[in-house]
């Protein structure tokens, strides 16, 4: 019996599906500007990512939780995670205007620009962005630990550190928006119509519709 539940224990795991940490990271990232550079110092592996700033360069932000840290300046969007190998960089482009910060979770970084949602993607370290339509209007946004979401008139975008780019499920037509919320490993849309859930592990929306009144 003793052998059987030993071969149980070590079989189980290889076909589980692993999820992130449903708890806060300890904060192992500290982003600092020193001497005209930007400076990563990584506390769990050790060492520094350095990015040297562009002659009048201006930081108007800087910011770090759990693994990563994002950094705004009046030219570049600028973000780092703890497996990142150097600074991934976004130029700002012409006329775009940008927040007074970034939304920050342990994983995962979003910042909303007039013309552009961008988010990172603190698991692969990438940058991704998906750029707003003619007149979409932003009504709501959120970071959880391991995911962020970005509710428009038109659209709802997940971001998770997990899976690659955002991932999109239409608004509908008069649905009216009355929640938003953002958890460890899942966020949900409550509307007037229906419950919208984005999971992190997955990257996938899922909808309950809601009953008539």
């Amino acid at each position: 019996m003793l052998l059987a539940i030993g071969l149980w224990l070590v079989v189980l795991p290889a076909g589980a599906q692993t999820t992130p940490d449903e708890v806060p990271l300890e904060d192992v990232l500290e982003v600092l500007v020193i001497d005209g550079e930007l400076l990563a110092f990584d506390a769990r592996n050790g060492g520094q990512r350095a990015l040297p700033l562009r002659l009048a360069e201006r930081v108007l932000w800087t910011g770090s939780r759990g693994q990563i840290g994002v950094a705004l300046t009046d030219q570049r969007i600028l973000a780092v995670s703890t497996g990142s190998a150097a600074w991934q960089i976004e130029s700002r482009q012409r006329g775009e205007a940008l927040p007074d910060r970034a939304l920050l979770g342990d994983r995962v970084g979003l910042i909303l620009t007039s013309v552009r949602a961008i988010g990172f993607n603190g698991g692969s370290g990438n940058l991704v962005e998906s750029r707003l339509g003619l007149r979409e209007q932003v009504l709501d946004a959120r970071s959880g630990a391991n995911v962020a979401v970005v509710v428009t008139d038109r659209r709802a975008l997940g971001l998770s550190p997990l899976v690659g780019g955002f991932f999109e499920t239409p608004i509908l037509l008069e649905e009216r928006i009355e929640s938003l919320k953002a958890g460890a490993n899942l966020a949900s849309i409550t509307t007037n119509r229906r419950v919208l859930i984005f999971r992190a592990t997955t990257g996938s929306w899922e909808e309950r519709v809601r009953p008539l009144d």
